[in-house]
């Protein structure tokens, strides 16, 4: 089976399974596992960042962040596409009565720097305070999109003149460095606090990461009890999140590659892509009015998976375990099913 509906369907590699057998362990709640704080450590330097913090999820790291960053009832800036407000069960809003300030996500996967400055309250009780500007990068929902990072130094700029935070959803900020040949702590530096995932594109088998200043990483393990994240003999898990960070960081240009093959296979197959291929992820429209479960149906009997995102609309992402061939060979099912 071709697996193309996300890279969190990865399978860790064998040198990740020998790591997480021989990982020393310990009690990482009480800040004892050495795996865990090794891991830790390397996020943290990869990232510029004071400090890291490694809890189970994407989700519970995002969550985590505005949970420090956010009072109940303050307010944080998003867009309408972002992993954070779209697919993360509306934590903010029902675990901690933060309010989304909602803005629509440009082609690009950025927010208008007008737009996100008119969003920003004015002092006034009858308003909720705004505490935080959240970005995403790279953008899920955009196709794998970058984000410039001159743009994003205008929105810390912004965020400057406001006092306010700037929280990066950094899931697949791998691929946005290897993409644009920047080290990772560069697309980092302009954030108050960043997730970054080991589970996606660098196949580890489970975890994220939280970074910031100590301050703030002190506070964010306080939040990860809150919410149930502390684990304990977690070097296990933390192990092939080494190996994913010291051994899968450049093969993610293979990832993009594919990505590219896949898209333009799919326009000579009549497809719309509807973004520019720039990391690993394609999201295309189909050419007719066949319903989407029908086909994504058809493609599976023969060996292919695909995510529909609506009506009419896939994506598909490359990662570790996907080859050249199966590139050839998805298009080959595509190009069969019609």
């Amino acid at each position: 089976m071709i697996d193309l509906r996300s890279d969190t369907v990865t399978q860790p590699t064998p040198a990740m399974r020998r790591a997480m057998a021989e990982a020393p362990v310990g009690d990482d709640v009480y800040g004892e596992d050495p795996t865990v704080n090794h891991l830790e450590a390397l996020v943290a330097e990869l990232l510029g960042k004071e400090a890291a913090l490694f809890v189970p999820s994407g989700t519970m790291g995002n969550l985590i962040c505005l949970l420090v960053h956010c009072g109940r009832g303050d307010e944080y800036i998003v867009g309408d596409s972002q992993h954070t407000y779209l697919y993360e069960a509306g934590g903010a809003s029902a675990v901690g009565g933060i309010h989304p300030r909602v803005l629509p996500n440009q082609p690009d996967g950025t927010l208008a720097l007008g737009e996100i400055e008119a969003a920003i309250r004015p002092e006034n009780v009858h308003f909720p305070r705004t505490k935080l500007i959240a970005l995403e990068n790279t953008h899920n929902r955009m196709g794998g999109r970058v984000l410039p990072p001159e743009y994003v130094r205008h929105v810390r700029t912004l965020a400057d003149r406001y006092n306010l935070r700037l929280h990066g959803d950094g899931a697949r900020l791998w691929n946005a460095a290897v993409a644009l040949g920047m080290e990772p702590a560069e697309l980092a530096a302009p954030f108050d606090s960043l997730s970054v995932c080991l589970s996606k594109g660098l196949a580890a088998p489970v975890g994220s990461l939280v970074v910031g200043s100590r301050d703030f990483i002190a506070e964010a393990r306080r939040a990860r009890k809150l919410l149930g994240g502390g684990m304990r003999q977690a070097g296990v898990l933390a192990a092939a999140g080494i190996v994913a960070l010291t051994e899968m960081i450049p093969r993610l240009a293979e990832d993009h590659d594919n990505a590219r093959r896949l898209a333009e296979g799919l326009e000579t197959l009549g497809y719309e892509v509807l973004h520019p291929v720039e990391t690993n992820i394609v999201i295309f429209r189909q050419p007719d009015k066949r319903p989407s479960e029908e086909r994504v149906a058809a493609w599976r009997e023969r060996g292919l998976l695909v995510h529909a995102l609506g009506n009419d609309t896939y994506r598909a992402v490359t990662h570790y375990g996907i080859s050249t061939s199966d590139i050839r060979q998805a298009l080959e099912i595509v190009a069969a099913v019609g």
